[in-house]
């Protein structure tokens, strides 16, 4: 399934919880970490099994962001269902070795496997990115944008403060065969929806899979930024009618070969 557009939802927030399967989020993140204070949490995790069946009823796929190194919030993930843990804070491949390990303890017998993206928030992690992205069960990465600016001393969280980290992230990610996640741009000023939805054209430019948010305006942005745009599936379906069985070739004057005609199948892969 693409994974488009990711919407945060508090899980200690039963009206958001109720709205979460109306927004059209390809997936929903019920989110432990900001939930506080404990007995909150605890509360929410005690709730996870409702919730998953309510953000789950459109057909999005249901995520959990836990707090750092929490194994009780990891395996009540476990026990409600989920398919992905987001994993904040992570600084190295060794901090998920426990968490990797809890994971198959409470799945066993399930049949479950489920996969972890991992959130980087500071510089250390950006620079060992793809050590974490061979960690354990690792299926995708993604970066906190005003955690990571503020980690490395920077006095905004704007676009060129981010674009390099977040591409070096990416980069590791794609190296590794992985899912990557994120704008080259904070998404903490919500009023200019025009720039968000540049940002997620852009974004899949570089070869982004899609974005996180925490306002559900933003969805519908994401859903289309990160989907091919009409022009994009008629250029590939012109190289796949020219193909039968060369390799290269000319459209329009540009060079075709076979990295053109694999990109043309992935945009059409992406359109259905």
């Amino acid at each position: 399934m693409k994974l488009r557009s990711l919407l945060y939802v508090p899980a200690d927030n039963a009206r958001f919880v109720a709205k979460a399967a109306a927004r059209h989020a390809d997936a929903v993140i019920l989110d432990l970490e900001d939930t506080a204070p404990a007995e909150a949490r605890q509360a929410a995790r005690a709730g996870l099994a409702a919730a998953v069946a309510t953000v789950g009823a459109a057909g999005a796929q249901v995520m959990v962001r836990i707090n750092a190194g929490d194994l009780d919030d990891a395996r009540a993930a476990v026990a409600a269902g989920v398919t992905m843990l987001v994993v904040p804070k992570v600084r190295a491949a060794g901090d998920l070795v426990p968490l990797a390990q809890a994971l198959a303890e409470a799945e066993a017998g399930t049949g479950a496997e489920i996969g972890l993206l991992a959130l980087i928030e500071d510089p250390g992690a950006v620079l060992d990115a793809r050590a974490i992205a061979r960690g354990p069960r690792v299926r995708g990465l993604l970066t906190g944008g005003e955690s990571l600016a503020t980690a490395m001393g920077a006095t905004v969280a704007d676009p060129e403060v981010l674009r390099m980290p977040r591409l070096l992230v990416h980069y590791a990610a794609k190296a590794e065969g992985l899912l990557s996640f994120g704008l080259l741009r904070s998404l903490a000023d919500l009023t200019d929806l025009a720039a968000i939805a540049a940002a997620a054209r852009e974004a899949r430019r570089f070869g982004f899979d899609g974005a996180t948010c925490v306002h559900p305006t933003v969805v519908p942005l994401l859903n289309r930024g990160f989907a091919p745009a009409r022009e994009e599936i008629d250029w590939a379906r012109r190289v796949l009618s020219g193909a039968q069985g060369r390799t290269a070739y000319r459209i329009d004057g540009s060079l075709i070969d076979e990295a053109a005609i694999d990109r043309a199948r992935r945009i059409l892969d992406d359109a259905r």
